[in-house]
C-alpha cells in the first residue's frame, strides 16, 4: 500500500492510532487534539477501515482499531505528493525552500549533511 491520502481529521485519528497502537473509538477520542463528537470519530474510523488503512476486532461492546498502514508509509506518500504538487517533482526544492525559509536549524543542516555523506542502498542517483 504505498498510496496513502489521508484528510486532516483522518490524520488526526492515525495519529492517535500509531501513538497508542490501538484504540477504542473513545480512547483515540480523548487523545484527539481536537474535540470530536464520538460518532464522528467512528465515522472516521469506519471510513478508514473501508480504505483498509485501519481493522477493528472486537472487544465486548467495544470495537479495537488497529493501523494498517506504517507511519512511515503514509509520511512517504503525503510528502512524494507535496514535492510532485508543490516542488515539480524535485525535493531539492522542497529542502531548498525549507532551508531559505530558516526551518532548518544549524543542527539540522549538521544531520543532513552527515546523512547525505552515508552511502545508503536506497539511494539511487536522487530519485524515488
Amino acid at each position: 500500500m504505498d498510496d496513502v491520502a489521508l484528510g486532516d481529521r483522518e490524520l488526526d485519528v492515525m495519529g492517535v492510532l500509531w501513538e497508542l497502537g490501538s484504540g477504542t473509538v473513545a480512547e483515540v477520542r480523548d487523545k484527539l487534539p481536537v474535540d470530536l463528537a464520538y460518532t464522528t470519530v467512528l465515522t472516521i474510523l469506519r471510513n478508514l477501515e473501508s480504505k483498509e488503512f485501519v481493522s477493528h476486532t472486537a472487544e465486548g461492546k467495544a470495537h479495537r482499531y488497529f493501523p494498517r498502514v506504517e507511519q512511515r508509509v503514509a509520511r512517504r506518500s503525503a510528502l512524494a505528493r507535496i514535492v510532485d504538487k508543490l516542488f515539480q517533482g524535485s525535493p531539492e526544492q522542497l529542502v531548498a525552500q525549507l532551508v531559505q525559509d530558516d526551518q532548518l536549524s544549524a543542527t539540522d543542516l549538521r544531520r543532513l549533511r552527515a546523512l547525505l555523506a552515508t552511502p545508503s542502498r536506497k539511494r539511487s542517483g536522487g530519485k524515488r
